[in-house]
């Protein structure tokens, strides 16, 4: 069904439960993992930290440490992630992955957002699904641990 994974990873509930979901998927496809993480340099974000080298500098840093920790929880059940850090906009730097990797499936988490904000920010998860060129999965399921850590998947 699919044979290479991107997980979208930022360490947040919402990442926790893509990646675990994304994770499960990969186990019982067989499928290849690639653990994405990235740091966004969209213009809010750059004036938000004063376009400062070393604030982005630092949160690149605060990724990598992230990444590490998806990469062990993908490692303790039984994958073998590569690992991306990238820089740039959400939405093209996924796509660009994606198709860069071969991807036949982006797992992403879900952010609940309410009125408001959904009509004042911009949809990542629906501005993903017009630019990838294979599957989505917005990822809000449960994995427990009892699905995760199985022998013969």
């Amino acid at each position: 069904m699919y044979e290479n994974i991107l997980l979208c990873y930022d360490g947040s509930r919402e990442g926790r439960l893509a990646l675990r979901e994304g994770a499960r998927l990969a186990q019982i496809t067989g499928a290849a993992v690639t653990l994405l993480a990235v740091v966004e340099t969209a213009a809010g974000n750059v004036f938000a930290q004063g376009a400062n080298p070393a604030a982005l500098s630092h949160q690149h840093s605060d990724f990598e440490a992230i990444l590490d920790e998806g990469r062990q929880r993908l490692s303790a059940m039984g994958l073998a992630p590569g690992v991306r850090i990238e820089t740039g906009d959400p939405v093209a730097t996924i796509a660009r992955v994606a198709a860069e990797s071969g991807a036949d499936l982006v797992v992403v988490g879900h952010h609940r957002h309410g009125f408001l904000t959904r009509w004042l920010n911009r949809s990542i998860a629906a501005e993903l699904g017009d630019s990838l060129g294979c599957s989505l999965l917005l990822a809000q399921k449960v994995v427990e641990d009892a699905e995760l850590f199985v022998t013969g998947g």
